[in-house]
């Protein structure tokens, strides 16, 4: 099967040199750390581009790619994964890790192959592309929507890519991508309150603050949950640090601070 690109002309160009001429546009000569894991946004370029863009140059693009991503659709199962085919941009395909993804669903067997959950989602997407134009050769790729569930639940999917990446003895040759947007449709100051809290909870890897504060300040991070997961897998990797790399809001870019989606780009490592 090929998942085949459902937000190009939506969320970014669907020509594939208007697309490399965008993303170049965004791109800043950064130091490339070796990171176990990043955290991207995923709206539309033109909002979220650039820290999506200049975070993924602030990290080695490895072989495999683990990417995680809310559900925005509601549709599939919980914990949705593709373990075959391919997905394809304006950029061209990009193969599915078959090997993991296996190894991932026998390790923990609440994790489900389920094409829907994938089909109209734009969260994975749209970090592809970008991915692409700054990568130095071909990666694999695999994607899991998520649900909110139980923290024990999240403890389990870690626990099973970290599995999956010892049993392969790929652990340095893979990257853990998390997609998430911060706090969506609230005033500048408010977001940007909002958004200070889970970012400081982020940067400590401090997955039972970041849920704590989520919950508390009602803070509506689409992808809180693939975030947690990501801290999770990176700590059982041996992550000691995180960093900001960029934040912004829409209001940055469109002028209209009354109504804001909050973006930020973080590297673990």
């Amino acid at each position: 099967m090929v998942r085949r690109p459902i937000v190009a002309d939506k969320f970014y160009p669907g020509s594939k040199n208007l697309l490399e001429k965008q993303i170049r546009s965004f791109t800043k000569e950064n130091l490339q750390e070796n990171a176990l894991a990043c955290i991207m946004p995923h709206a539309g370029y033109m909002y979220s581009g650039a820290v999506a863009t200049q975070t993924a140059s602030s990290v080695k693009i490895k072989k495999n790619i683990i990417l995680l991503g809310p559900s925005h659709t509601g549709l599939g199962n919980r914990f949705s994964i593709m373990s075959k085919g391919k997905w394809q941009t304006p950029l061209g395909e990009i193969d599915i890790n078959c090997s993991i993804a296996e190894i991932i669903k026998k390790e923990y067997p609440a994790v489900k192959e389920d094409e829907t959950a994938h089909a109209y989602e734009h969260s994975l997407e749209v970090e592809l592309p970008i991915l692409q134009m700054l990568s130095k050769a071909d990666f694999s790729i695999v994607p899991l929507v998520l649900m909110p569930a139980e923290k024990s639940e999240y403890e389990k999917i870690s626990q099973a890519i970290y599995n999956a990446l010892s049993e392969l003895k790929i652990k340095d040759e893979t990257l853990i991508v998390a997609s998430s947007d911060m706090t969506h449709y609230e005033t500048q100051e408010s977001a940007k309150k909002k958004d200070a809290l889970a970012i400081e909870a982020i940067l400590n890897l401090d997955e039972d603050l970041l849920m704590e504060r989520v919950k508390k300040y009602d803070i509506s991070m689409c992808g809180y949950v693939p975030v947690v997961i990501t801290i999770m897998a990176a700590k059982k990797l041996g992550a000691k640090k995180a960093k900001l790399i960029k934040y912004q809001t829409s209001g940055d870019i469109s002028g209209d601070y009354e109504a804001v989606v909050g973006y930020a780009g973080i590297i673990i490592s």
